[in-house]
């Protein structure tokens, strides 16, 4: 019998526990995929936790899980372009399982030189990156700021600005300056100070700031892009309130997912894509990857193994 890992309650991690579930049939825009891994983010714990019970509420027992990289085992019958045996990788809910059904405009096949796991940790964080950089209008020649870019969504954001010509500064913890660094952005290191840092880093100012930290640092970014119309925040909708920036929260009408897939593969090809990635987790230790992710500190995207 396939499985899954769910929480019929709200709760600490142990909540996460083995269930069995039924075969799914595809409808006819979807197709049913035999899942290898699924990437692990911030919502999955924040969701399991109940923090999220207000803002999202989900039917329980609840399988959580976002994004995914997986085998086709079975297509709908308004499926073309796909078929059982390929190699694919994108998002859906109900990630944390053996199978899952997606929708076609969600997924795209997984080159066989791009592991496996990265493909899982990708899709959740390259669509917030790329959603963020389009709705701040990033173009060639501009500097950015990115808050949060040694994390999984400012990494991608960093690359993406990169590959749209913009010049990028980023913050982020220290041990993020080598790999900023390899990928052509100036690292800035958190805490006291960082504004001037980031002025003797970029002179002539900054044309937009993306903020995926939700580290307070919105009545600067302010200050420093000049005024509150181009920045933009990830993570913290009530500060975005107070300053008057925008908060993007990839709700219904947003979702970005196709196109921001179709970026990471022009990376990809190019041989730029960088995804660092913790230690790989087995599927039924999921417990323990989302307490890795809570108690923070991690220098990689979290991920879990489907056997």
């Amino acid at each position: 019998m396939p499985e899954a890992i769910a929480f019929a309650t709200y709760g600490d991690p142990e909540v996460l526990q083995p269930t069995g579930i039924d075969i799914p049939e595809p409808d006819p825009d979807q197709v049913r995929i035999a899942v290898r891994a699924a990437g692990v983010n911030p919502l999955d714990w924040k969701i399991r936790s109940g923090a999220m019970v207000t803002a999202m509420p989900v039917t329980l027992p609840h399988i959580p899980g976002l994004e995914f990289a997986g085998t086709v085992e079975s297509v709908g019958d308004g499926v073309s372009d796909l078929s059982a045996g390929d190699e694919v990788f994108g998002r859906a809910p109900g990630a944390y399982a053996s199978l899952l059904l997606a929708d076609t405009a969600q997924l795209r096949r997984r080159p066989d030189d791009l592991d496996v796991r990265r493909a899982a940790g990708l899709p959740v964080a390259a669509e917030a990156a790329h959603r963020a950089l389009t709705e701040l209008e990033v173009a060639a020649g501009e500097t950015v700021l990115v808050h949060g870019a040694g994390g999984a969504v400012g990494n991608l954001a960093v690359q993406c600005a990169l590959e749209r010509g913009a010049r990028v500064v980023g913050t982020a913890g220290e041990r993020a300056r080598e790999r900023l660094t390899r990928l052509g952005a100036t690292q800035v290191t958190y805490g006291n100070g960082w504004p001037e840092q980031v002025r003797a880093a970029a002179p002539g100012g900054v044309a937009a700031v993306l903020d995926a930290s939700g580290a307070d640092v919105l009545g600067e970014s302010v200050r420093l892009a000049g005024g509150p119309a181009r920045v933009l925040t990830l993570a913290d909708p009530q500060a975005a309130q107070t300053f008057g920036v925008r908060f993007s929260s990839g709700g219904a009408g947003e979702d970005r997912t196709g196109e921001a897939l179709d970026r990471v593969l022009a990376l990809h090809r190019r041989g730029t894509l960088d995804v660092p990635l913790h230690e790989p987790i087995p599927l039924a230790e999921a417990a323990r990857a989302h307490r890795a992710g809570e108690a923070g500190g991690l220098d990689g995207k979290l991920v879990l193994t489907v056997e």
